[in-house]
């Protein structure tokens, strides 16, 4: 064999079953929590940079350390369930998006290892023609070329 494959750990179908029934399951539990927010509405509540977090952080820890401080006019129950869900979520976040990566890297090598074998082929197909390998290999060559200027 001309070309080794980088990759060479490969899905069965029925692990490719199994991880879009989880992830079927992940989206049931996720989807009535979840927003998507329009576009008006994510310029509307913007981003919280670090500096805002570390204000988020700070009347979350005097609400826990000291409550008697609490500004009456804020719900602290719900003000606890939000930061529980916000850290929740980035938690989620963080690991969906490292399996994303990863997901995304794996295929980048996948691809390569398809399109040397593609080229392997072409370049057999190109031989084969030009040696006497008849109209099958004429045709696969010539349309192999419309890829190539």
């Amino acid at each position: 064999m001309a070309y080794q494959d980088v990759i060479q750990n490969h899905l069965t179908q029925g692990e490719l079953d199994a991880i879009n029934t989880k992830m079927d399951e992940l989206w049931a539990l996720l989807n009535p929590k979840v927003v998507n927010l329009t576009e008006q509405e994510n310029d509307r509540y913007g981003s919280i940079n670090e500096k805002n977090k570390g204000i988020v952080n700070k009347a979350n820890d005097y609400n826990n350390n000291q409550p008697s401080l609490n500004s009456p006019e804020v719900d602290w129950v719900e003000y606890k369930k939000d930061y529980f869900d916000r850290s929740a979520l980035e938690g989620i976040q963080l690991r969906l998006l490292g399996y994303a990566r990863a997901c995304e890297e794996t295929k980048r090598a996948h691809d390569y290892d398809n399109y040397q074998n593609a080229l392997t082929d072409k370049e057999y197909a190109e031989y084969k023609a030009k040696t006497g390998g008849g109209v099958l290999y004429e045709t696969k060559a010539a349309e192999y070329k419309q890829f190539f200027t």
